[in-house]
């Protein structure tokens, strides 16, 4: 590790609940959460007939494509502002009221111009239950306990000057066990790594294609901890790895989708490929096969989901589409408004679905075709995909940082 590491010590402090939404796309990076007594639509002024719903509403000092993560009491946003956009920000604040805990805030050490559509607050922290890891798209990587104090920083793109592309980075980081993985793949220097997550050193460091991509890794778990894999696009294959090691164990060639992420249900691997692939894997062979492709349900920008037994995908301009996930075949498609960045969530019964403009489009899952789904509008601008807890639904736009219950 190079001098822009920053080693500390603290104590570690909680270990993650089970009702944690802790990374990008929730538990195990599939967007379904066991969650109930969710609402239906987000009403901030309420009237007799239907009662206010926000329980609060957070200001935040700069934007970002960034979801927020939940982690026991305790909600976790980055943003980043600035002229430059260089001033990078993470946040706590207080689940039940909505109070801000604490505010750190980090100087940029890599590149910082993007296009204006997106941010540099692009990926989604992630956390152990014990520390938050912050990744920008400056390719800073800090780790905070969850009191907010600095154990560790990474500058990456200080350390690999060629590791960005003008649009701007915006992989998520991937925690399995004690290793923080981050996916930098790029024009220039190209590349995956595995963190150590209590120090910061470098456990170990795969050459990666030299082309852009957005994706976030995935993990798919084996049957004991350290059989668990982590999944990385390109854009002509998946490739598997040790989550622990970096082993490669692996790889399907597809021409993938660059923004769309990999997603795992059990041992089945859903690709977005120019459609949708299923593939199988065997914990025994070490391998993948593949069960079907499906042409007509491919994604736009948001992940595919998977929950009982159906696949949900969004596509171009606005179009819900539903699979059987044992064979690929099209069930129902639903035309909502997009267009969506944002990967739907699935919970209750429902699919919580959020487009750009801040339409939040919830849908009542069914093997029939879903009547018009429950409408309500918030902030404009909305690239993060909702956060889900027992109880509440969390939605970030550039301005603020949203909880939403039941009345």
């Amino acid at each position: 590790m190079t001098a822009i590491s920053i080693l500390l010590t603290a104590t570690l402090l909680l270990a993650a609940e089970p009702g944690d939404w802790p990374q990008f796309r929730g538990p195990d990076n599939r967007s379904v959460s066991d969650a109930t007594n969710l609402p239906d639509r987000v009403v901030e002024q309420g009237t007799d007939a239907a009662p206010a719903n926000v329980a609060w509403k957070a200001p935040l000092p700069g934007g970002g494509p960034s979801s927020p993560i939940v982690v026991g009491q305790k909600v976790f946003v980055t943003a980043a502002s600035g002229v430059r956009n260089d001033r990078l920000h993470v946040l706590a604040f207080d689940a039940e009221t909505g109070r801000q805990l604490w505010h750190r805030q980090l100087w940029a050490t890599g590149h910082t111009l993007i296009h204006n559509f997106g941010g540099v607050a692009a990926p989604t922290p992630a956390s152990d239950g014990q520390r938050v890891f912050a990744f920008f798209s400056s390719n800073d990587l800090a780790c905070f306990d969850l009191d907010g104090h600095l154990l560790w920083l990474r500058g990456l793109a200080y350390e690999n000057p060629t590791t960005r592309n003008d649009v701007g980075m915006s992989s998520s980081p991937l925690v399995v066990g004690d290793v923080v993985i981050v996916q930098l793949e790029n024009q220039g220097e190209s590349f995956a790594a595995g963190i150590d997550a209590a120090t910061g050193e470098t456990r170990w460091r795969h050459e990666r294609e030299k082309d852009a991509m957005w994706t976030s890794p995935t993990v798919l778990r084996g049957e004991t901890r350290t059989d668990d894999l982590v999944l990385m696009q390109s854009r002509n294959k998946l490739t598997a790895h040790r989550a622990l090691t970096g082993q490669p164990v692996w790889q399907y060639e597809a021409s993938s989708n660059t923004i769309a992420s990999v997603t795992v249900d059990g041992h089945h691997v859903y690709l977005p490929a120019l459609g949708l692939h299923s593939l199988r894997y065997s914990p025994t062979d070490k391998a993948v096969k593949l069960l079907w492709h499906e042409n007509r349900l491919r994604s736009g920008n948001a992940s595919p989901v998977v929950f009982g037994g159906r696949t949900y995908t969004l596509k171009p301009p606005g179009i819900l589409v539903c699979g059987d996930a044992a064979d690929g075949s099209v069930l129902w498609q639903l035309r909502l408004t997009g267009p969506f960045w944002a990967t739907p969530v699935a919970a209750d019964g429902r699919l919580y679905c959020i487009s750009h403009r801040g339409l939040l489009q919830v849908v009542t899952l069914s093997d029939q075709r879903p009547d018009k789904p429950v409408e309500s509008q918030i902030d404009a601008g909305i690239l993060a995909s909702p956060a889900v807890t027992t109880g509440a639904i969390y939605l970030r736009s550039n301005e603020h940082l949203w909880k939403v219950v039941k009345p």
